[in-house]
């Protein structure tokens, strides 16, 4: 293949798919945290190339599942499609999509943002049923047990901590949602505005959950203000609904503390030049004054009191 692509890797990736063709250019994509991204030009089209990390199955993230639900997802109309991929070398082949990729900012400073963003998830909730399940307690445990048996950071009071959250855990089981198609990993930039919709893009933590984990997430990806929060719920529900609203409160908070150990397993494994440390207490310390504090119990007498 005559390529312009200079990293003998990557040339030898993009020879594999015969949609490259010749005469292909590649720039890197920053962002990625699991993975690297390219951009990849050929004369008739752009594609995205993803090569995720080997180490990333200690992260809970199955590729096999990520090709199907990134492919299921593109039938819902949100997401972009899947062009080709390369399962024993961990490399997906998406489609480029031409649109402004948001950020935290974006989402705080537009209401009308969140109104369509809550459109794209109904979207994406209501596509057929995604590969594998994400119950993040669960997954928050399976961290925890890789960091504990491999002496990886924990922060001080982790373990002390986790009582409060087990018995939120326990008090949103009262309240269970039905699973629907779920992203799980919604940071702004997961979010992209073409000016018709909103896509959302990078499957690779997506599975059956409740909708409220991702707007909780979300919510608390984008440091999102109890009142725009509950704009999102009430966008997203057609109601307002302090149980929703208080549950994906429960989900925000449960998520950054699980997350805390996500960022110590990739201090240890991840060969991406990022500053896990920083990124795994600034989770910490987000989410440490709540659990400690008034909002906790609110959330959890909320919880323990609503209506079956």
């Amino acid at each position: 293949m005559n390529s312009l692509i200079e990293d003998e890797k990557i040339a030898a990736i993009c020879a594999q798919f015969p949609v490259l063709g010749n005469s292909i250019t590649m720039k890197p994509l920053g962002g990625g945290l699991t993975n690297k991204n390219y951009r990849i030009d050929t004369s008739q089209d752009t594609y995205v190339l993803r090569i995720s990390e080997p180490s990333s199955s200690l992260l809970s993230i199955d590729r096999n599942n990520e090709r199907i639900n990134t492919a299921r997802a593109h039938k819902s109309g949100v997401g972009p499609r899947v062009i080709d991929c390369l399962p024993e070398e961990n490399v997906l082949l998406i489609e480029w999509i031409e649109a402004k990729t948001l950020h935290a900012s974006d989402l705080r400073h537009d209401d009308g943002l969140l109104e369509r963003v809550a459109l794209s998830l109904k979207k994406l909730h209501s596509s057929a049923a995604f590969e594998g399940d994400f119950y993040f307690p669960l997954i928050r445990k399976h961290y925890k047990e890789t960091v504990v048996s491999r002496n990886y950071f924990m922060p001080v009071d982790y373990l002390e901590l986790e009582p409060r959250i087990i018995a939120l855990e326990n008090a949103m089981l009262q309240h269970p949602e039905v699973k629907v198609p779920c992203n799980n990993d919604l940071l702004a930039e997961n979010f992209m505005d073409d000016g018709n919709k909103i896509w959302i893009i990078d499957y690779e933590y997506a599975g059956q959950n409740e909708a409220s984990f991702d707007l909780g997430n979300l919510a608390a990806e984008s440091d999102l203000t109890d009142s725009q929060l509950q704009r999102l719920c009430e966008a997203y529900w057609k109601e307002h609904s302090p149980i929703k609203v208080a549950k994906a409160i429960a989900w925000s908070i449960i998520a950054r503390y699980g997350w805390v150990l996500w960022a110590s397993i990739q201090e240890q494994v991840s060969s991406i030049d990022f500053d896990f440390r920083n990124f795994g207490m600034n989770k910490w310390h987000s989410v440490l004054p709540e659990i400690k504090g008034n909002r906790y119990q609110q959330i959890l007498d909320i919880l323990m009191n609503a209506e079956p």
